[in-house]
């Protein structure tokens, strides 16, 4: 086999290293554990990517319950949904996350095979509207006592936003109370130092 000098090994172009962002380690987690037909929920819709993956992998006979308080986030979605096809699967809901409990139809409780939160503010939107530690702590809650076993819920938590840290904390509430009931918790990427997005993960038992 033919040897390369260092010289030659310097000169041979490197693959960028293109970190996996939280966003798509949070659909991956998703895709890990939804199944075709399954219900799912994306607590936050903002520009409608999220509710568009998860209408996607449940397929035909699935469906989405995609939540927002924001009419350009709802609007923003219906769009997406609407250009990929994808709007029979969706029922989007201007609500807050809070009222998972109250708009989800009693067929597709604890049928719920994923839900999804990014939390923090609408890309792009008003970035003092944001997610609020109380309504977020309700929702999780709610998500979680829909789901399926084998279910998962899936968390993006920004702490680098004023408010952030504080919301990160209930989601670590929330992973504490998990883990102690013995619920599979995963926390990705989860640092003490504020700033730096993190993922949770939790998979009903």
């Amino acid at each position: 086999m033919e040897r390369k000098t260092s010289a030659e090994l310097r000169q041979i172009p490197l693959a960028p290293i293109n970190p996996i962002r939280v966003t798509e380690r949070a659909q991956s987690l998703a895709a890990a554990v939804l199944m075709a037909g399954d219900i799912a929920i994306d607590g936050t819709a903002g520009k409608g990517r999220d509710t568009a993956f998860l209408a996607q992998t449940v397929g035909p006979t699935g469906h989405v319950h995609s939540f927002d308080i924001q009419p350009e986030a709802i609007a923003s979605t219906d769009n997406l949904c609407t250009l990929t096809g994808l709007s029979s699967r969706v029922s989007l809901h201007h609500r807050s996350h809070a009222e998972i409990t109250t708009v989800l139809p009693a067929g597709h409780r604890g049928k719920v095979g994923a839900a999804i939160f990014n939390l923090g503010y609408l890309p792009g939107g008003n970035p003092d509207i944001i997610t609020q530690p109380q309504s977020t702590a309700t929702a999780l809650q709610a998500a979680f006592a829909a789901l399926r076993s084998g279910g998962r819920l899936i968390c993006v938590a920004y702490t680098g936003h004023p408010g952030g840290m504080d919301e990160s904390d209930v989601v670590l509430a929330f992973a504490a109370e998990r883990t102690g009931a013995g619920d599979t918790v995963e926390k990705i990427g989860h640092v003490p130092n504020p700033g730096k997005p993190w993922v949770l993960a939790v998979t009903k038992r």
